[in-house]
């Protein structure tokens, strides 16, 4: 898949087709995510938002944090579960490679989730700079559900 940024262009490996691939978009990265699960999918989700910035295999789960998120319905739950990881990057320059969500849960009218999630500080070094993710946008935004996968399809502005 290639994505071109003004002088940037990514070009991203389609060998992680199975938990995400890039679908066609004309200027912003546009990502379907699969799962057996919702939050399999969003776990999926995230690892292809840092995929648009790096390649993740070079991303060592070496810190451990925890990230806590509420929305008032899916979308609103995956968009605020990736914009947290978004400004979690801009704020501390840490990458992350693997995100592990054990539930979704409702309570009082509102999702949320707590993830542990594992990644290292980028190192310009090691880590690859591809192309940098702006935002997650509610543009074309879908959760589908077949009665043994979810699939979750976002924008991220680049």
């Amino acid at each position: 898949m290639l994505f071109e940024s003004g002088s940037q262009t990514l070009v991203i490996s389609m060998v992680k087709k199975a938990r995400f691939e890039f679908l066609e978009h004309t200027s912003d990265a546009y990502i379907a995510a699969y799962g057996a699960t919702l939050e399999e999918a969003f776990e999926n989700a995230a690892l292809a938002t840092f995929e648009v910035m790096t390649d993740v295999e070079s991303v060592e789960p070496v810190i451990e944090e925890v990230v806590e998120v509420i929305g008032e319905d899916e979308q609103a739950l995956l968009y605020n579960w990736l914009e947290k990881l978004l400004v979690r990057f801009d704020l501390t320059d840490t990458l992350y490679s693997r995100f592990k969500i054990p539930a979704i849960e409702e309570a009082q009218g509102v999702l949320g989730l707590k993830a542990r999630i594992w990644g290292e500080p980028l190192d310009v070094a090691k880590h690859q700079r591809r192309v940098g993710v702006k935002a997650v946008t509610y543009h074309q935004m879908e959760i589908l559900r077949k009665p043994k996968s979810v699939t979750v399809k976002f924008i991220l502005d680049i």
